[in-house]
């Protein structure tokens, strides 16, 4: 079996928003999934409960944020990176003066 490369083109991607939030899916299989957030400023996501079985990272690629668990705050600025473990709940807010945009990826897949 030859395995090949594929590119995901942005007009490809899964759109859709949670709260304030707009999210881009690129990739989604059983194996792992990958996309983007990008939020104006103040603006605050809605809370994603977590994943059962999955670990999630947040590299923030532009923009300044916090990342909230329901108990702790967490911030982030452009080249940093945060490591969400199974189940956790956490939320994303803009606390910057532009325009956050931020690269997420997870796996297992669910």
């Amino acid at each position: 079996m030859d395995a090949v490369a594929r590119i995901i083109r942005a007009i490809e991607a899964r759109t859709f928003m949670e709260g304030p939030e707009l999210c881009r899916e690129y990739v989604k299989t059983p194996k792992m999934w990958l996309g983007t957030s990008t939020l104006q400023p103040g603006q605050r996501g809605n809370i994603d409960i977590g994943h059962d079985v999955s670990q999630e990272v947040f590299y923030c690629c532009k923009g300044h944020v916090l990342l909230f668990d329901e108990k702790q705050y967490y911030e982030l600025s452009g080249g940093d990176a945060i490591l969400i473990p199974e189940g956790l709940p956490h939320t994303l807010i803009n606390i910057g003066e532009e325009t956050a945009v931020l690269v997420w990826a997870g796996a297992p897949g669910e």
